[in-house]
């Protein structure tokens, strides 16, 4: 068996596809403690920790996640107080808060291009580039989402999954959504009482708010952190676009291990429009997600065509469950 040493000077990984406009990056660092001292960090972390005592926090939600995604995460504590809102208002109660849009005042748009919820709305006329375009706009394709059925055979719905889920006696109750976006998935998957955890940041837009305003868990931690759960927890593992071909190989192969640590036995991992070029769907991530010895209830190739044919672009779509024996 080979034994690995991984320190952390070897913790930064190139993306694949260079420059990443959406994290300001070209590299992705592992989440170490210890990353916040090293001299990397150095002046952003003089910056964040500078600050009065027991006064207003500064402004400064975008220093916060350039360090974080720099592995300075979890981010040091501080004494000052968040920055509120001049014109909050409560949300309204469950479960009308998951389909209402919550009001611009009570969102600190100071960290974001837009100011508004309709501008964010408005940037998937304007072919703006942004992680999701229109899942602010939850009357919009948001509504539809795990639950219309779809001609596309990628686009496996909630009610099948759980059947499967069923069928293969495991009951779901507790869950992970990673990269959830606007918390859609955990929506959808309350209404069938199970209770998912979003993670995400709040990349181009308020995230982490927005779930939270809709009665929804949000997680502020980024894909590098070392899921906060404990062995053998979750009855289910969900990411959708965000575990692809973007992230540097050797990362994801230590994300999918980290997801099968917090899978119980005979959880189930819904993998959910994985995006890579086919040949190295077959050369590498199909060999990946294999060697987890997982059952495949559901598994779904597509075409993926929105940045053309010639690309050879592909989307995975699989349900997979975890063993009950364990590992020997």
């Amino acid at each position: 068996m080979k034994k690995h040493h991984h320190h952390h000077r070897e913790s930064t990984r190139k993306f694949p596809l260079g420059w990443n406009p959406s994290l300001g990056t070209d590299s992705m660092m592992s989440s170490v403690g210890h990353g916040c001292l090293q001299a990397i960090n150095g002046d952003e972390l003089e910056r964040f920790m500078s600050y009065e005592v027991g006064g207003l926090c500064p402004d400064d939600d975008n220093l916060a996640q350039q360090l974080l995604l720099k592995g300075c995460e979890p981010l040091p504590r501080r004494r000052c107080f968040a920055r509120g809102f001049n014109n909050f208002s409560d949300p309204v109660p469950f479960p009308q808060s998951m389909w209402t849009m919550p009001p611009d005042g009570s969102i600190n748009w100071s960290a974001y291009s837009c100011k508004s919820l309709d501008c964010l709305n408005r940037r998937a006329q304007q072919k703006v580039f942004a992680d999701c375009l229109d899942c602010f706009d939850l009357q919009g394709r948001e509504k539809h989402r795990w639950v219309r059925v779809s001609p596309s055979s990628i686009d496996f719905t909630i009610e099948e999954v759980l059947l499967l889920a069923t069928k293969n006696n495991g009951s779901v109750r507790i869950g992970l959504d990673i990269g959830g976006g606007t918390g859609t998935f955990a929506a959808r998957m309350r209404e069938y009482n199970v209770t998912i955890i979003t993670s995400t940041l709040n990349l181009g837009g308020p995230f982490n708010n927005f779930i939270a305003h809709r009665g929804l868990m949000p997680l502020f931690v980024s894909i590098a952190q070392r899921l906060p759960f404990w062995d053998n927890t979750l009855d289910m593992v969900h990411s959708m676009h965000v575990l692809s071909n973007w992230i540097p190989t050797e990362t994801l192969s230590f994300i999918i291990y980290d997801i099968d640590r917090v899978l119980r036995p005979g959880g189930l991992f819904w993998l959910d429009h994985f995006f890579c070029i086919r040949p190295q769907l077959e050369e590498v991530y199909i060999p990946m997600i294999q060697h987890l010895g997982y059952t495949k209830l559901k598994w779904e190739i597509g075409n993926k065509l929105d940045r053309g044919a010639l690309l050879q672009e592909v989307y995975l779509s699989a349900l997979l469950k975890k063993p009950t024996q364990a590992r020997i």
